[in-house]
């Protein structure tokens, strides 16, 4: 590559910077225990793959007990977890590298079996259309507001751990995006209805997080959003109204905004959309206002390039699990000696317990021997 702007260091405007402009994605483990307390498992798994990228962002951490997805998922809704997370940040933070954790509420995206007996929350009672969902219990007043308390005493818990900052998850169709998508989210108080309602949760939440950050941190400490840019449900959130969205975050205190996409180049569902990748009129969107992070199956130098167009940090994830130096080999030029398979013999070499290995069987069957 004649410009390798992904190894240029890059600076955040609180004034923290990273090395250079690759973050690991964030990514299902299921490696934590019963309770949200991570294993050694983890923290090996973790510090194994950062030491060259910029900054990690963490799997999901839920901050409240209703809030869990699956089993093996961290936690951060109690202080029993603040050992192990310390340690956790520990272990990211090697050679300079910035730890992010990303806080999570699965919402109605879960089980009451998860959730021993006790039945999944969403905005509204209707249940999303996957299979074996369950139809969830619409949130009262009172709950919301406590969720939002929730993820802001979460923050909290990530400064006292040492992360350099959270990243609120937006995507991927847990219960912030719920409260945005018209398909779940059907109230008629001031939680819902109209477009500018339905963002009335993330506006609270947003504040209450950067209100935390504020007072608690002592350093420079980042708040991140990600977000998904279109649901397939009907009604669900369409290209327009994610930019609709684009333009609200953009007059938050937030340190980055991140999207969620499978592939980088991919086009929106949307006619008035697909004269060019979603990234590409996203960035134009936020036109410099906030850093964007752009993903999706990023595998070559090439691939990073073309996405920092349209980006100023690039985040990698099913490439790091195949081999946690792809970032100084392709920062080297030495990208022809990068391993993207894995063989079952190499699982415990690269520290993929099983709820990663399960996890690589869905995303990246083409990729394991």
């Amino acid at each position: 590559m004649n410009n390798q702007k992904y190894a240029q260091t890059f600076s955040f405007n609180n004034g923290l910077t990273l090395k250079n402009r690759f973050l690991m994605a964030p990514m299902t483990t299921k490696m934590s225990f019963y309770d949200g307390v991570i294993t050694e498992d983890e923290k090996r798994y973790y510090h194994m793959r950062s030491k060259e990228v910029g900054a990690v962002i963490t799997a999901a951490a839920n901050v409240s007990e209703n809030g869990k997805g699956w089993e093996g998922e961290l936690g951060v809704y109690d202080d029993k977890h603040l050992a192990g997370l310390s340690e956790l940040a520990s272990s990211i933070k090697v050679n300079g590298t910035k730890a992010i954790l990303q806080l999570y509420h699965g919402g109605r995206m879960t089980q009451s079996s998860v959730l021993k007996g006790v039945q999944p929350v969403a905005p509204s009672s209707v249940r999303a259309l996957r299979t074996n969902s369950e139809v969830p219990r619409e949130l009262k007043d009172e709950e919301i507001l406590q969720i939002i308390e929730d993820f802001k005493v979460a923050t909290v818990r990530a400064i006292k751990a040492g992360f350099d900052g959270v990243e609120l998850h937006g995507a991927n169709t847990y219960l912030i995006q719920q409260f945005f998508s018209p398909h779940s989210n059907r109230r008629t108080d001031q939680w819902g209805g109209s477009l500018e309602n339905r963002y009335t949760f993330i506006d609270k939440l947003l504040d209450a997080v950067s209100d935390a950050a504020k007072k608690e941190a002592s350093e420079p400490f980042i708040v991140g959003y990600r977000f998904s840019p279109e649901e397939i449900e009907e009604p669900g959130i369409r290209f327009n109204e994610t930019l609709f969205l684009i333009e609200k975050l953009c007059n938050k205190p937030l340190d980055y905004l991140h999207v969620s996409l499978r592939k980088f180049d991919q086009v929106s569902q949307h006619d008035t959309y697909q004269d060019k990748p979603m990234i590409t009129y996203l960035h134009e969107q936020i036109n410099g206002r906030i850093p964007f992070i752009a993903v999706g199956d990023v595998r070559t130098g090439e691939d990073a390039e073309t996405v920092l167009q349209d980006s100023e940090l690039v985040a990698v994830g099913r490439v790091l699990l195949a081999d946690p130096n792809w970032v100084s080999k392709v920062t080297a030029g030495k990208e022809d000696s990068i391993r993207y398979d894995v063989a079952e013999e190499e699982r415990e070499l690269l520290g993929l317990t099983n709820g990663v290995w399960g996890f690589m069987h869905g995303m990246m069957p083409d990729r394991l021997k």
